[in-house]
């Protein structure tokens, strides 16, 4: 009765040693006797005890590793700080554990010296805006690099690139300078437009104020007018400024005045049509 009891225990024990239950996602080595023997699936698996040894156990899902800023100097001699994240996952779990001793601390250098290597040959602008061209740069040459090593390189992002105080204050000043340009740049062009406007304003009324006096028997009184209201429309504008003056006219001579003004004008108007009829 002992020994069925024992030969029971030891069928039980041997039954424990040797099934493996591996989950979901992850794959498990094997070694028989130091040397490899078998990959284990993500399920109930079954290897020989004493013999057999599961040497590892990983995930073959996306996993990331985040890259410690790094200080990098660019084309044109500028000191930067970049920050990136690397997403990877293993694709041979066999090449990942035996062809690397390390397989993380190796991601994590050559990654590194790929970044620094990369933004070398970029000047800091061209790092700025070609951002996701090097992506693509880094991602390719990392990928032909790791491809030994069992695992792909499924994005790489920098996820930031920190300028030094100095060269972040020029930057903002050269952009403080451009936002400037643009606003005189436009202001002058509103004023030249505004003058434009203005200019043809005034020639259109100096027309019709033309044709009237020469089709109007009355120009004197529609003279007489114009010369008031301008002395009005000039009064009111010198009271609006800051440093308007205070000027006092003598209505008889402010009339004398607007008489001279009218006869001035008529004579400039018989003069330019005695020249108009000369030439007719």
């Amino acid at each position: 009765m002992e020994p069925i009891i024992f030969i029971v225990l030891v069928l039980i024990g041997y039954a424990l040693g040797s099934a493996k239950l591996i989950n979901q996602g992850n794959e498990a080595l094997v070694e028989r006797l130091g040397r490899y023997h078998r990959k284990l699936k993500p399920g109930l698996n079954f290897i020989v005890p004493l013999v057999d040894q599961v040497v590892m156990e990983d995930t073959t899902r996306e996993q990331f590793l985040d890259i410690k800023p790094q200080n990098v100097i660019t084309q044109d001699n500028i000191y930067v700080e970049v920050d990136a994240i690397v997403y990877w996952r293993i694709r041979d779990i066999e090449k990942s554990f035996y062809a690397i001793e390390d397989l993380q601390g190796a991601l994590t250098q050559v990654t590194t010296t790929t970044l620094r290597e990369i933004i070398a040959q970029n000047t800091l602008e061209q790092t700025n805006v070609s951002r996701s061209e090097m992506d693509t740069a880094l991602l390719d040459q990392l990928n032909n690099i790791t491809v030994d090593w069992g695992i792909d390189i499924l994005r790489l992002d920098l996820q930031s690139i920190t300028l030094p105080e100095s060269v972040r204050k020029s930057r903002e000043e050269e952009q403080a300078a451009v936002i400037k340009k643009r606003a005189l740049i436009t202001e002058a062009e509103g004023e030249k437009e505004a003058a434009i406007k203005k200019a043809e304003g005034t020639m259109a009324s100096v027309q019709i104020i033309s044709q009237a006096l020469r089709s109007n028997p009355d120009t004197r009184d529609i003279l007489r007018y114009l010369v008031a209201q301008d002395y009005v429309d000039a009064s009111q504008k010198l009271g609006e400024s800051n440093n308007a003056k205070i000027i006092f006219v003598d209505p008889a001579n402010s009339t004398e005045m607007f008489h001279e003004l009218i006869n001035e004008s008529l004579t400039q108007e018989g003069n330019g049509k005695k020249h108009e009829n000369g030439n007719t």
